[in-house]
């Protein structure tokens, strides 16, 4: 008999491991609490308990080509970054397509994941749900994934605030957030410079009187786009960018990103310089903040300290008059109720998770949970990865390492981020994006070897190695293996020109000599540059870099 698997959510991470169960020869089941596929990207009018919600207008900040599925492109004519709309009409299109619609039940909530009491000899556990009537159903299975994300618990800091309760008008949280008809011609507070944060904000000024965006540390900001118009991350995140990079400096890598984005607008000039370096954390993707603040519409303000009947004060002392809303957009809790309190095993009820998948207090591994990390790139191809890794070691194809190495690397990971992320939470969750995925793949047994590409398929390798990294590049070998993963590599540029084809005449082909890309040889440069500047930089740091302007 096949092994049964729960797979809990049918968003974007649920379709893909159901897909994983399926290729893997697993039996899975999946549980959507509502009436459809698509988990945080399908849109509702109205936010309901428990589930993740976005805004009308919401647009993915990465591109079609690096966030599809590996074995499933999207359709050539989707724009290169797509409305919610579109990504989910996309999901659809991938559970068609692979069949996936008829593992799924519907209307049906997780209410409990527990072992079994057999589980040190059986690895099983009892799962009980409940249907939209309210009945209840007890299961029992092989092993769980979880996949109900964690956009679903809002984090709202109102404690944080003196004067909250005297507050007259509307306190929310970006979960809440729909669209801006609601504050048109009104004095809003938006309260944190995350993407969400970003987006809202910029949203809510071109209807809003004013609109003040309230920041603790700032951010450095960048758009969707990189040079000759190409798709940021597709010209950013490369394999040979990944090996350049640690060649070179931090510092000298902090001071050429920072000294570019200045030129295109001072972070300082407009109040949104960070406290900490480029490197350090993810930038804020946003095309049209520092616009919206050339115009006015938009007026950074620090961090938000008091609210009061009308007004709101800021830490600087300053005070904006006649507030009707702060909208909080603070993050959200990674918490799932459902689960067993005993897999929490960090000293604020988080998650321990060996490479953010597998808890190293089970004593067999039959639970998995996905999507819980944070990355500079793309998620979807992360749990897609996520999920093949971890059926292969539900159905004993892989092992994991003993429990006491597998918090060595909970501890060692945690420690490298501890710098950028003060928060140990925070820093537990940061995953370096290709060498991550580089790790699963070899677990999985579909890493790309590079050196046998060079030698057999050199046109292949250059794209590969100097090209995006997508995900077709993890369906080129091993189980899994997608025959169509070369040609989908080979014109992936072709499909991000497609949408841009709209009339006849004066259509120029986008740059696809990866070699000789923007970032290509931004790179090569910033390697000669670093050899002979490298004294110097050695002198700067030892000096507290206060030899070279910018530091």
């Amino acid at each position: 008999m096949p092994l049964r698997v729960a797979v809990v959510g049918a968003g974007s991470s649920g379709l893909t491991c159901i897909k994983a169960c399926v290729d893997e020869g697993l039996e899975p089941v999946c549980f959507e609490s509502s009436d459809d596929i698509g988990g945080l990207w399908k849109f509702k009018e109205l936010s309901e308990p428990t589930q993740s919600s976005i805004y009308r207008s919401l647009v993915a900040n990465t591109s079609k080509e690096m966030t599809c599925f590996s074995d499933f492109p999207m359709p050539d004519d989707y724009p290169n970054y797509m409305h919610n709309s579109q990504l989910l009409q996309y999901f659809r299109l991938y559970a068609e397509h692979f069949n996936l619609i008829k593992y799924i039940n519907f209307q049906t909530t997780v209410r409990s994941v527990t072992q079994r009491p057999d589980f040190s000899v059986s690895g099983q556990w009892d799962v009980v749900t409940t249907n939209k009537s309210g009945d209840q159903q007890h299961w029992i299975f092989d092993a769980v994934l979880v996949c109900s994300g964690h956009y679903t618990h809002p984090t709202l800091p109102l404690w944080d605030f003196q004067g909250q309760e005297a507050f007259s008008g509307k306190c929310l949280h970006s979960w809440e957030y729909k669209d801006a008809e609601l504050y048109k011609g009104k004095r809003v507070v938006v309260v944190g410079l995350g993407n969400s944060g970003g987006d809202i904000a910029v949203e809510i000024s071109r209807s809003a009187e004013k609109t003040f965006l309230s920041t603790r540390r700032g951010a450095w900001v960048i758009g969707r786009m990189a040079a000759n118009g190409l798709p940021l991350d597709m010209t950013a995140i490369t394999r040979f960018n990944g090996f350049i990079m640690p060649l070179l400096p931090r510092a000298f890598v902090n001071w050429v990103t920072e000294r570019a984005l200045n030129q295109k607008y001072d972070h300082k000039l407009y109040a949104l310089k960070p406290k900490h370096r480029f490197m350090d954390r993810r930038p804020l993707i946003n095309d049209d903040l520092p616009g919206r603040i050339l115009q006015g519409a938009l007026v950074m303000k620090p961090n938000l300290k008091e609210l009061k009947s009308t007004s709101a004060v800021f830490e600087d002392g300053s005070q904006e008059e006649n507030i009707h809303a702060v909208i909080f957009c603070t993050g959200y809790k990674g918490t799932f109720p459902f689960l067993d309190t005993a897999l929490s095993g960090g000293t604020h009820g988080e998650l321990i998770l060996y490479k953010r998948v597998f808890p190293p207090s089970l004593e067999h591994p039959t639970l998995a949970v996905m999507g819980l990390f944070q990355a500079k790139g793309p998620i979807i191809p992360v749990v897609e990865m996520q999920a093949r890794w971890a059926v292969q070691v539900f159905s004993g194809s892989s092992r994991l390492p003993p429990k006491e190495r597998m918090l060595e690397v909970i501890e060692s990971d945690r420690n490298r981020n501890i710098k950028s992320y003060p928060c140990p939470q925070q820093a537990a969750l940061q995953i370096d994006y290709i060498p991550y995925l580089d790790f699963m793949a070899a677990e999985v047994g579909a890493r790309p070897n590079l050196l046998k590409l060079l030698l057999t398929d050199p046109v292949l390798w250059m794209n590969v190695f100097f090209g995006p990294c997508t995900p077709y590049q993890y369906r080129l070998t091993g189980p899994g293996q997608w025959t169509g993963a070369r040609r989908a590599i080979l014109t992936q540029w072709e499909r991000v020109a497609k949408p841009f084809r709209t009339r006849p005449e004066l259509q120029p082909e986008p740059k696809t000599h990866f070699l000789f890309s923007p970032w290509s040889i931004a790179l090569v440069g910033s390697v000669i540059a670093a050899v002979l500047l490298s004294p110097m930089m050695q002198h700067a740091a030892f000096l507290g870099n206060s030899y070279l302007p910018g530091f």
